[in-house]
């Protein structure tokens, strides 16, 4: 799978499809056009035609750094 314009993985353009098609089948209306019946091909085409925009909330975050407890040798 190529990678789309305006996403930094595959995986997060699956998790923006899934959460449109999760609220098209839901009750919400599709804001393009189109002749697909199926919630998931909408919210794909929706995305194509840039009508959907995400952002990210937070980064992810940092492993803490362990560092050996000081002895008499390390000092």
């Amino acid at each position: 799978m190529k990678l789309k314009d305006g996403f930094d993985s595959n995986y997060r353009y699956v998790l923006v499809a899934a959460r449109r098609a999760r609220q098209l089948s839901g009750g919400a209306l599709p804001l393009v056009t189109t002749t697909a019946r199926k919630p998931s091909k909408i919210a794909q085409e929706e995305i194509d035609a840039g009508k959907i925009q995400f952002t990210t909330t937070r980064k992810a975050e940092q492993p803490p750094v362990v560092e050996p407890p000081k002895t008499q040798e390390n000092k």
